[in-house]
C-alpha cells in the first residue's frame, strides 16, 4: 500500500516534468478545425511552398484538405479520394497526386482549379509517393501488390510497373544520388531504383530494423531515416556507404517521419500518442531529444522547412472523436 501510496503521490510530477521536456522540443501553439467526419484516421500530409498550403489526407473520410499556412484555415475540402492516404506535389505541373487506396487509383487535382480532374488505375492499396524532378515521374508505393507504378506527371499515364517479393513501405527521392529509394518491408531491406532506367539496381538490409515503412531523407547528407514498425525503432542509413549507422528505440507504432533540413532534426510520429524526436549533430552523429506526449491514434505529421513549424492531423482527444489539424512550434531547446 506505501508503494502504490508513493507512486500515487509522485506521478502528477512525473507527467509534469514529461510535459515540460516535450514542449521544450515543440510548443503547441494553434489548432485548425477541419469539417471530419470525427474520429477518422488521417493519413500522409505535404506541403506546397508556392502557395503556402498544407494538404492532408483524411483517409477514413476519403477527402483531402487544403490549409492555408499563413491563416490557419482550411481553403477547401477535394472530395473523391477514396481512402486516401499518399500525397505528392509536383510544382512544375500545379498538380497533386492522391492515392487512393480504397478504389486502387491515383487521383489528378488541378491547383489552378483545386478539383480532382482525373483518376489513374493503379494495383492494390496505393500508399506512400515520390516524385523524381529528373525524369518528370512519380513512384506509387502498391503496397499489397508488392509494386511501384510509375506514372509520367506530364501525361498521367502510367510508364510501368516495378515488382519486388515484398510489400513496398514509403519511396522517396534522393537528387544527390539521383535514386528512388523504397521500402521492402517483409525483408527489411531498402531498395534503390534507377529513375532513367525503371529498374532495381540494388537492395540494402536494415540492420536492427523489423517491418520498415516510413522514411524521410537528409538529402544534403545522403541519410534516409527509416521508422521500423515491427520492432519499435527507427534506424539512420547511409545512402552513399550503404550501411545503417545507428538504431534508436521509439515509442510504439512509430509510423510517418519528417525531417526539417534546417534545425536538423527528425520526427516520428507514434500511433501510441507521441513524437519522438532526434537531433543530427553531424553526418555520423546522431542523439534522441526526447519524446513529445500527443493523442493517441496519430499516424502521421509533416515539418515546414522554412518556419520549423510541425503539423500533426488528430482524430481523438482523450478519446472522443475529433477532426483537427495542430500545429506546434519549435521549442526552446531548438536554438540550443
Amino acid at each position: 500500500m506505501r508503494v502504490w501510496s508513493l507512486l500515487a503521490f509522485v506521478a502528477p510530477f512525473i507527467a509534469a516534468v514529461a510535459a515540460a521536456a516535450g514542449e521544450d522540443l515543440l510548443k503547441r501553439s494553434a489548432t485548425i478545425d477541419l469539417p471530419g467526419p470525427a474520429g477518422q484516421r488521417f493519413d500522409y500530409l505535404t506541403i506546397d511552398r508556392d502557395d503556402n498550403w498544407l494538404f492532408s489526407a483524411h483517409l477514413g473520410a476519403s477527402q483531402t484538405y487544403v490549409i492555408d499556412l499563413k491563416s490557419n484555415q482550411l481553403v477547401t475540402t477535394i472530395k473523391d479520394t477514396s481512402g486516401v492516404e499518399g500525397l505528392a506535389y509536383v510544382p512544375e505541373e500545379r498538380k497533386l497526386y492522391t492515392a487512393n487506396a480504397l478504389d486502387n487509383t491515383v487521383g489528378v487535382v488541378d491547383l489552378n482549379t483545386l478539383g480532382l480532374v482525373r483518376k489513374v488505375a493503379t494495383e492494390a492499396k496505393p500508399d506512400g509517393i515520390a516524385y523524381a524532378p529528373p525524369v518528370h515521374k512519380i513512384y506509387v508505393s502498391d503496397e499489397r501488390a508488392k509494386a511501384l507504378a510509375v506514372i509520367d506527371t506530364k501525361t498521367d499515364a502510367t510508364v510501368t510497373v516495378i515488382r519486388f517479393d515484398s510489400e513496398t513501405g514509403v519511396p522517396d527521392y534522393d537528387p544527390g544520388t539521383g535514386l528512388v529509394y523504397v521500402n521492402l518491408q517483409d525483408r527489411n531491406e531498402l531498395a534503390a531504383v534507377d529513375p532513367n532506367t525503371d529498374r532495381m539496381i540494388a537492395s540494402y538490409a536494415l540492420q536492427d530494423c523489423v517491418g520498415n515503412h516510413g522514411m524521410a531523407l537528409d538529402t544534403s547528407n545522403h541519410l534516409a531515416f527509416i521508422a521500423c514498425q515491427g520492432n519499435s525503432r527507427l534506424v539512420v542509413f547511409d545512402l552513399v556507404g550503404h550501411k545503417v549507422l545507428v538504431s534508436f528505440p521509439t515509442p510504439l507504432g512509430s509510423d510517418v517521419v519528417a525531417f526539417d533540413p534546417g534545425l536538423r532534426r527528425a520526427y516520428v510520429a507514434c500511433a501510441i500518442g507521441a513524437i519522438a524526436v532526434f537531433q543530427v549533430d553531424d553526418p555520423t552523429h546522431f542523439r534522441s531529444l526526447g519524446v513529445v506526449t500527443v493523442e493517441r491514434n496519430m499516424h502521421s505529421l509533416a515539418v515546414d522547412s522554412v518556419t520549423h513549424k510541425v503539423y500533426v492531423p488528430e482524430q481523438e482527444e482523450n478519446r472522443v472523436g475529433v477532426a483537427r489539424m495542430v500545429v506546434y512550434d519549435p521549442g526552446a531547446a531548438a536554438a540550443r
